[in-house]
């Protein structure tokens, strides 16, 4: 036996129906919701592609590669990574599990979700600490390819992990306020009431 899947219906529409599609309100932009490390975190993605771009055209059209360009690239890369990182606490995008909070009583999840929120605070702040640490040990190292400290790099990475700290401070005073945080109700971070844009 043949199985025979059902002929697809279109529905003819007229050239003006289609051109009517075109014609939806334009909507302001909205960026009040950015913050400065999101500005930021563009900026150094722009010059990393840039150098990417650069790396690219003197290889492969040049035929003559600047070589420092992949360093700055992974540097950027670097600070890229870790100002996202502040974005992702701001606004509790980072990875998290929430099954737990399903199978425990309210109370009890409240008390863990407060606790979660100490401890991003303070594992952040360690963090800075221990790349504080670091960055003074290597501060006389160069860079390999261009004759440019590394230590500005690790600073970048230690102000990233002070405004993670500062951001979890901020969510924990705002589920503080609200009454509860993503881990316990995630539906309530989804979609244009999110109360993390707030932040």
């Amino acid at each position: 036996m043949v199985n025979q899947t059902p002929s697809e219906i279109h529905t003819p529409i007229s050239s003006e129906e289609i051109a009517r599609t075109f014609d939806e309100e334009i909507v302001p932009v909205d960026l009040s919701g950015y913050r400065i490390e999101d500005w930021l975190t563009l900026a150094i993605f722009w010059l990393m592609c840039g150098c990417v771009f650069l790396q690219f055209f003197t290889r492969y059209v040049l035929n003559d590669s600047f070589g420092w360009t992949e360093e700055i690239a992974i540097y950027c890369l670097v600070a890229v990574v870790f100002l996202g990182s502040v974005m992702c606490t701001r606004l509790s995008r980072h990875i998290h599990v929430d099954l737990v909070y399903n199978h425990v009583p309210a109370r009890v999840g409240r008390l863990l979700a407060i606790f979660v929120d100490i401890m991003r605070i303070v594992f952040s702040a360690y963090l800075a600490w221990l790349v504080w640490k670091y960055s003074s040990i290597i501060s006389d190292e160069m860079m390999t390819t261009i004759q440019f400290p590394k230590q500005p790099v690790f600073m970048v990475v230690f102000a990233a992990f002070v405004l993670m700290a500062l951001r979890g401070v901020q969510v924990m005073i705002g589920n503080l306020r609200r009454g509860y945080s993503i881990l316990e109700r995630p539906a309530a971070f989804d979609g244009p009431g999110d109360p993390a844009k707030g932040a």
